[in-house]
């Protein structure tokens, strides 16, 4: 699915809440309201901004990270493409099922004595 980054049409599509901020900064981050989450509502993506004093300088930027993590979700992801398993690696595998082969046989109940059998 792919979404809009025009910021006039992302304006419309976001949810706007700021609150204040925490850590250092004492009363000035304590009383203001400079921190600003934007929730895209179309694809669920939330971004936040509280490293400015200006509650617009936030919200700016804040609008920047959406817009990035929006064209970063519009980008087709590339096909993996399988690697062939190397020789080595297959050479190691029948090694090891030849000794666990082995130990299974050596847990096998021994054969009765040819004595017993006539």
């Amino acid at each position: 699915m792919r979404f809009d980054t025009d910021p006039q049409v992302l304006k419309k599509q976001v949810a706007v809440e700021t609150y204040r901020s925490r850590g250092p900064g004492g009363q000035r981050k304590n009383k203001v309201e400079t921190a600003v989450r934007l929730k895209h509502l179309p694809s669920g993506i939330t971004v936040i901004a509280t490293e400015h004093r200006s509650q617009a300088e936030n919200r700016r930027l804040a609008f920047e990270r959406l817009r990035e993590r929006l064209i970063k979700l519009n980008q087709p992801r590339r096909r993996r493409i399988p690697t062939s398993v190397p020789l080595k690696a297959i050479e190691k595998k029948k090694e090891e099922k030849k000794i666990h082969s082995k130990k299974k046989h050596l847990r096998e109940k021994p054969l009765k004595k040819m004595e017993e059998w006539y």
